[in-house]
């Protein structure tokens, strides 16, 4: 694992560890890699002397993905991928992926965002994840691609506030300065959509001044639905853990699976809240 710290991956590994608990004949043992690639090219080695029967690895960055299937492929272990999606050249040599499609998250969002501005004006700001991560560049995408088929919304800013809500925070105070005409900011994931909603309070707009939407349909996100928030778009966290173990289970039993495993985006609206926040009872 990435690392253990990080908020939405804790649900991903409460899905693996759930997967576990659930199968007698299972032993799941994880790592923390601080976010160190390096740290996690050492855990998969100290692994794969330890003779596990599959690797599950939520990668640090999709750059890692190459050597740590070079090592499993040496091993003859199989490789399960989970939410972070390597590019066409790395999945050669993985067994399977288990995440969700980006492109659909950032589609999703903004069609939401089109029908809130029911045909008004909209100035958009958009939050950008870590660039160059694959969730940045097709959330992006899919925000893009909708945009651009309507005449009444224009992108006026993009910037990159690294998946952090101190971050955007600090972005969105400035870009309200710079452009007090941005009346839809559009981020990338929640956390981001936080840092706006705090920097609108800041700077005095109301709820009915801005619409925002995040990606994730995290516990802190839904709380804000209704009160700052617009819109979020859940990704299963814990579908994607138990989905990635799941199919690494298997694997180990030489069983077939598909190679690419989808788990499906949903927009969350304001009075789904409640729903969404049982999910993470």
């Amino acid at each position: 694992m990435p690392s253990f710290a990080d908020k939405w991956m804790s649900y991903l590994f409460e899905g693996v560890n759930d997967f576990n608990d659930q199968h007698s004949d299972v032993e799941i043992k994880m790592t923390d890699a601080n976010e160190d690639p390096s740290k996690m090219l050492n855990d998969v080695d100290n692994f794969i002397d330890a003779g596990v029967n599959a690797l599950l690895v939520v990668p640090t960055d999709i750059a890692i993905v190459k050597p740590i299937a070079k090592k499993a492929n040496r091993a003859s272990i199989p490789l399960v991928i989970v939410n972070r999606l390597p590019d066409e050249s790395a999945m050669k040599d993985v067994d399977a992926y288990v995440g969700s499609e980006s492109i659909q998250a950032g589609i999703i969002q903004a069609e939401s965002v089109v029908g809130m501005l029911d045909g008004k004006q909209g100035n958009v700001a958009i939050l950008m994840g870590v660039l160059g991560h694959e969730a940045q560049i097709k959330r992006t995408e899919g925000n893009k691609q909708v945009f651009s088929q309507h005449s009444n919304i224009k992108i006026v800013a993009e910037q990159e506030g690294r998946w952090d809500r101190a971050k955007a925070l600090q972005i969105v105070e400035d870009l309200l300065q710079a452009h007090p005409e941005i009346n839809v900011i559009v981020a990338n994931n929640d956390e981001m959509a936080i840092g706006a909603l705090l920097a609108a309070r800041k700077a005095g707009l109301t709820d009915a001044d801005l619409i925002i939407t995040g990606v994730d349909a995290t516990p802190d996100a839904l709380e804000y639905l209704g009160s700052g928030l617009d819109s979020t778009v859940f990704q299963s966290a814990k579908g994607q853990g138990y989905g990635g173990a799941e199919i690494a289970y298997k694997l180990a039993k030489g069983e077939k699976v598909q190679k690419m495993n989808w788990i499906n985006f949903e927009l969350v609206l304001e009075e789904q809240k409640i729903e969404y926040l049982y999910k993470y009872q």
